[in-house]
């Protein structure tokens, strides 16, 4: 019988623990988030209705304004965390990450060598880049235009803030500095071959945006609008590898503003609930 209460667990926020033989489900938060802004997505169907006995458990790690450090440096720190849960994990596990979390999962499949990730849910993240206005964009950088942007991202400085490293305005420029998205899909940058197999260690890949998100801009970045891009037809990265094995999926739906992914019932059950068994 699962037992209802919810556990705190010290660097965590909430765990709730049941008996059951679902694999865990671990969540990555996005920018300016933290574990509270998944209480709905950790307290609605995952936990308690559609699959009963999950672990589910949102990694405290860079909320809210912290979460504008360098993405390496997160990479780095939720690596550490996740590993040494993964380690605990013998059946594997699935990797939930929303906006630019989903950015800090890629990064963290590609670096960590024999993994145990099943399926890697991205939740509206901009895991082809982000160029748009948006109340976000606005908090980092009220000054600029997102024409001008690059002026700042481009450089070491910009470098030190997490949208900086996946920034893609002027594309001649985007990518001569140390930007995370560079080394991840391997466009003019120097790739490690052994990121491609550990990319490829997971079972799924599920894409989840819509039109209506309004932060990530264009919103197909969260698809990563692949067979017409070179790094899908050069299966850099692997991606072409997963989709022609049937092991992407992707899931569009509308009317869905960026702040409402993860507590919205709808998405949860047209796009998420059948990869987390």
């Amino acid at each position: 019988k699962p037992l209802h209460q919810c556990i705190n667990v010290t660097g965590l926020l909430c765990v709730k623990k049941y008996t059951s033989a679902y694999k865990p489900v671990f969540i990555v938060h996005g920018l300016f988030d933290g574990p509270k802004e998944f209480k709905t997505l950790t307290n609605m169907s995952v936990c308690c209705q559609s699959h009963p006995g999950t672990e589910v458990t949102t990694l405290d790690l860079y909320d809210g304004l912290l979460s504008v450090k360098p993405l390496w440096t997160q990479v780095r720190d939720f690596r550490a965390k996740l590993e040494a849960r993964l380690n605990q994990t013998k059946e594997g596990a699935h990797l939930l990450c929303f906006s630019q979390g989903g950015v800090i999962c890629r990064g963290l499949l590609s670096v960590m060598p024999n993994h145990n990730i099943h399926s890697f849910i991205s939740l509206s993240a901009p895991l082809a880049g982000q160029y748009g206005n948006t109340d976000y964009l606005k908090k980092v950088f009220p000054k600029y235009l997102k024409k001008n942007i690059y002026k700042v991202c481009y450089n070491k400085l910009g470098q030190q803030l997490s949208i900086c490293q996946y920034w893609n305005g002027q594309t001649s420029k985007y990518f001569k500095g140390p930007i995370l998205l560079c080394f991840l899909i391997c466009s003019n940058c120097v790739c490690a071959t052994d990121w491609r197999d550990n990319f490829l260690r997971i079972k799924k890949l599920v894409l989840i945006g819509g039109p209506d998100d309004g932060v990530i801009t264009p919103w197909q970045s969260s698809l990563i609008e692949m067979k017409n891009q070179e790094y899908y037809r050069s299966d850099v990265f692997g991606l072409k590898t997963l989709d022609f094995r049937g092991d992407v999926s992707m899931c569009v739906q509308s009317g869905v503003a960026h702040v409402q992914w993860h507590s919205d019932s709808t998405v949860f059950t047209n796009c998420i609930q059948d990869w987390l068994t």
